[in-house]
């Protein structure tokens, strides 16, 4: 695929717009019906850029990925950074929502998946929440933020299983974050301890 897809701007945890009502939805557009990828690209560029810089503009990044959308509806990459910039913001319906549209227009792309997981997650949705990352390895086996979203969950609400302990030793031996690393050591040593304590 051409496009840039930026992975999630979402931390998982602590380890872990503005537009004018238009035939097309939510989106901002100039008034016309037609499809314009090359426009939809140039906005998408635009919106990369603002969210690039430090501090990152989320909103103008926001109006632009909307001004993307609507030139093209079917830009997927521009749905999951819309859905990213939603989720910071709490509004976890909208967000939801946007990432089942770049879920669908990215099938071989598991950061759609990993963002729709985080916000079900936090929408108290767990079991759905854990089968939306698991399609993220699915398309991308052995994807690691699907692995650290898998594992934040499992632990979080107590539903381990026998692929927790895998995905915790796949964060302490690939992530290069030495927050995860350490925390999936101690979630490690906690199920270790559980498990020879007959618990």
């Amino acid at each position: 695929m051409t496009r840039r897809v930026r992975l999630s701007a979402v931390v998982i945890g602590a380890l872990m717009a503005v537009g004018c009502g238009s035939a097309r939805g939510p989106y901002t557009t100039d008034g016309s019906t037609t499809r314009d990828v090359v426009k939809a690209e140039d906005h998408y560029q635009a919106a990369l850029a603002a969210l690039a810089v430090t501090p990152p503009d989320d909103q103008s990044a926001e109006a632009l990925l909307r001004e993307a959308l609507g030139y093209d509806l079917y830009h997927g990459a521009a749905h999951n950074n819309l859905g990213v910039l939603l989720l910071k913001q709490d509004r976890l319906y909208d967000a939801a929502e946007e990432f089942e549209w770049a879920r669908k227009l990215l099938p071989g792309h598991p950061e759609p998946r990993v963002n729709l997981a985080i916000t079900l997650e936090r929408g108290g949705k767990h079991g759905d929440a854990l089968d939306a990352a698991r399609t993220a390895l699915e398309v991308r086996p052995g994807n690691l933020a699907a692995i650290k979203t898998i594992a934040v969950i499992q632990i979080r609400e107590a539903l381990t299983d026998e692929t927790t302990r895998a995905h915790l030793d796949a964060i302490v031996t690939r992530s290069n974050d030495p927050v995860w690393r350490a925390w999936a050591e101690r979630e490690r040593l906690k199920l270790d301890t559980a498990a020879s304590s007959g618990r």
